[in-house]
């Protein structure tokens, strides 16, 4: 597999190049592509590359705003006509010119999202257009939210998470997210899982900074259908992985006469690239069925010496009266670019139904 970088390739740019000559006739694609690879291009991180496509295609743009967005509404039209795919990372480059040089024309932007997004998701440039104008921007992004587009409606909810990652976080959402709940409201029953999954990963953002707003929302959302229990169930993920009482509580997650024993560290010496291993035995005690989450939580030892709780989910599932079970599992420590692995003892502990185990001991060496 490539690097994701080399998307922007010189056949990327021949072809594009081209489709933009064909609606664009004082465009040089030759030009372009040159100015394109003029200095450190090949250097370039794709993030880097991405702005610097934003910024050579905007010296070939009309010098008017309000032109150079028509120009792009026909520089679509026409990739797709040539069955470029819809959804190509590569063209973020349209979402970025409007950020870049739209966000002191509030209309025409608006506007531009409503088209690119059908073409491109554009959650990363509307942030600092709600940023800049706040309500008046969640206000456009309701009226999004109702949108015949799914790509459209998706944006409401995606480009209004106070905590998107990769991106900008919107403080004022952060505290108080009142303003973008009509957007979840419209959008709890969508007919698109791609929308509805954005909707649940926007109430885990909120869950973040305001857990008993989203208690509430999931109190009042209960029951209205599989997807929207579904929607509930994972922006709750958070919550749950915390073990916060209520949601637990919401879900009948109790660990009340649930037995954990033979709980063994079978590698209690691992090597960096190697695997953790552990097993244990888990019994419903109780008289009844019972629904039991079942998690575990490395705590990984900092660069400063303190641990660092991470859960991980291993299944959540019905156990019936005197169910035993074994369970094992590895986890790995192979080097990987998200974490940092620190030399020293670690811990690790069982959780079930939100109820932590006492942690064991393991050495991480290299």
């Amino acid at each position: 597999m490539g690097l994701i970088k080399d998307i922007y390739s010189l056949s990327f740019y021949e072809n594009f190049g081209q489709a933009v000559a064909e609606v664009h006739p004082d465009f040089d694609k030759q030009k372009f592509i040159n100015t394109i690879y003029k200095g450190d291009f090949l250097q370039k991180e794709w993030k880097e590359r991405m702005k610097h496509t934003t910024a050579v295609l905007h010296q070939s743009m009309p010098e008017n705003f309000t032109e150079a967005v028509s120009l792009i509404d026909k520089i679509i039209k026409n990739l797709k006509k040539n069955k470029f795919t819809e959804g190509n990372l590569a063209f973020i480059f349209f979402a970025d010119y409007i950020e870049m040089y739209g966000l002191d024309d509030f209309k025409t932007s608006a506007k531009a999202f409503v088209s690119i997004t059908q073409f491109i998701s554009c959650e990363f440039a509307v942030r600092p257009f709600i940023l800049k104008y706040k309500e008046k921007m969640i206000e456009e992004m309701v009226k999004w939210s109702l949108h015949e587009n799914h790509h459209v409606r998706r944006l409401a909810s995606e480009g209004s998470r106070p905590r998107l990652p990769w991106a900008m976080a919107i403080p004022f959402l952060k505290k108080d997210p009142a303003s973008i709940l009509p957007i979840l409201e419209n959008l709890k029953n969508d007919p698109s899982e791609y929308v509805r999954r954005s909707v649940a990963n926007n109430l885990n953002d909120i869950a973040k900074d305001n857990p008993q707003l989203v208690l509430e929302i999931a109190s009042k959302w209960k029951g209205n259908s599989k997807e929207t229990d579904a929607i509930i169930k994972h922006g709750c993920r958070t919550l749950l992985k915390q073990g916060h009482p209520e949601i637990l509580s919401h879900y009948g997650l109790e660990s009340t006469n649930i037995e954990l024993s033979h709980f063994e560290i079978k590698t209690p010496v691992v090597k960096i690239g190697e695997y953790l291993q552990f097993q244990f035995h888990l019994n419903n005690k109780n008289a009844e069925a019972k629904t039991i989450r079942l998690e575990y939580a490395v705590h990984y030892k900092k660069s400063k010496g303190h641990l660092a709780k991470k859960v991980f989910k291993i299944s959540e599932k019905t156990y019936q009266p005197d169910q035993l079970i074994k369970v094992e599992r590895n986890q790995s420590f192979k080097t990987i670019t998200t974490r940092v692995f620190h030399i020293g003892i670690h811990q690790l502990s069982i959780i079930i139904n939100g109820t932590e185990s006492e942690a064991l001991e393991f050495e991480l060496i290299e």
